[in-house]
């Protein structure tokens, strides 16, 4: 949120760039997709916030993680389990945050339980303290940009290895001029 946000949100990506090595990358004038390893991914997004909120500058970003149909990193689980990627681990970017996330298990067909799942990615949160509390279909986070997105990444990726096809989306608020209302 700035009268310079081009210059804003050209630097970031241009400081970020170097998390992107991993990464496929494209920015066009709606939004920047990427695709790679899951800590690659989150590391990328966790830095990109926070160049963008360095300064004091207030920054609202939505990030969306999504695999399985149609036509995402996998749409089948392999035979004889689940997908079974190594969970993100990010390291500190310095910026605090406080974020709503939702996580959305797609397919429980067989013997997967989404709910199950969900509970177990809130547990996590709770575990490494970025949990803040329930609000209206999201599990709102706070603190450090890039265990918040650990946060995120970790679950989708744990629910990843039950279920096909999982999204799961956060949005994250950093600097905003209503405080930290987390």
């Amino acid at each position: 949120m700035s009268d310079d946000y081009v210059d804003v949100i050209l630097t970031a990506l241009a400081e970020a760039s170097a998390d992107a090595a991993q990464l496929d990358v494209v920015t066009d004038d709606v939004s920047t997709w990427a695709t790679g390893d899951e800590t690659a991914l989150a590391t990328y997004f966790a830095r990109l916030i926070a160049a963008a909120a360095r300064g004091g500058r207030h920054v609202s970003a939505t990030v969306m993680f999504s695999r399985g149909c149609p036509g995402e990193v996998r749409c089948a689980l392999p035979a004889g389990g689940g997908l079974v990627s190594p969970l993100p681990d990010v390291p500190p970017t310095g910026v605090v945050g406080s974020a709503q996330w939702a996580l959305y298990p797609l397919d429980d067909s067989g013997a997967a339980d989404h709910m199950r799942d969900i509970y177990a990615a809130i547990d996590d949160a709770r575990a490494n303290g970025t949990y803040v509390r329930s609000d209206h279909y999201v599990t709102r986070l706070h603190g450090d940009v890039a265990t918040i997105l650990e946060t995120v990444a970790g679950g989708w990726v744990r629910v990843g290895r039950t279920v096909p096809h999982v999204t799961t989306h956060v949005t994250i608020s950093v600097n905003s001029p209503s405080g930290a209302a987390a």
